[in-house]
């Protein structure tokens, strides 16, 4: 019983100066340093913090969160918005979610208006032909069991960029 406990501490001290030997030799070679100049640093890129940015816009509209969102955001291009509250719930709910992407999929943060990047484009897109097929193409399919039947971004995606299609085979 005395060896088996000898040789745990022994395991451990040897762990222990081996991850202090990487530390050092890591150090050494400049891949981890406190000490160096940071003007020859290159900054790491910052993580988007998606809960931050929703904040911040959620201040930025307060007191007009009910008005109509044409009126509180620049460039908002997609039909049947109501509020500027309902926008940030559709974008993060509806879109981040059902695509499985942050804010950053389609906008530049802090400059969610410009027209950077071509997703927000195809996102108006695929939310126009989602427009079609919920008012003009469902309601002509006879036998559905749904008044009014719908598909929406989930509908296809299920939380993934490109829409699922390899689905499992039939059992």
């Amino acid at each position: 019983m005395e060896n088996i406990k000898q040789r745990k501490i022994a395991i451990v001290v040897i762990l222990a100066f081996a991850f202090y030997g990487i530390a050092q030799l890591t150090n050494s070679r400049g891949l981890v340093s406190a000490q160096t100049n940071p003007s020859t640093q290159t900054p790491a890129p910052t993580e988007f913090n998606q809960a931050a940015a929703i904040a911040k816009l959620k201040e930025q509209i307060k007191g007009r969160e009910n008005e109509s969102a044409y009126t509180v955001f620049k460039n908002l291009q997609l039909k049947g918005w109501t509020t500027a509250r309902h926008v940030i719930a559709a974008m993060e709910i509806g879109y981040a979610r059902s695509l499985g992407v942050d804010c950053t999929h389609c906008h530049v943060p802090d400059k969610w208006e410009v027209e950077e990047k071509p997703t927000k484009q195809i996102t108006r897109e695929m939310a126009a032909m989602q427009r079609t097929i919920n008012e003009e193409l469902l309601k002509n399919i006879k036998g559905l069991k749904s008044e009014q039947p719908i598909v929406n971004c989930t509908t296809c995606h299920r939380g993934q960029i490109k829409p699922a299609l390899n689905m499992p085979a039939a059992k």
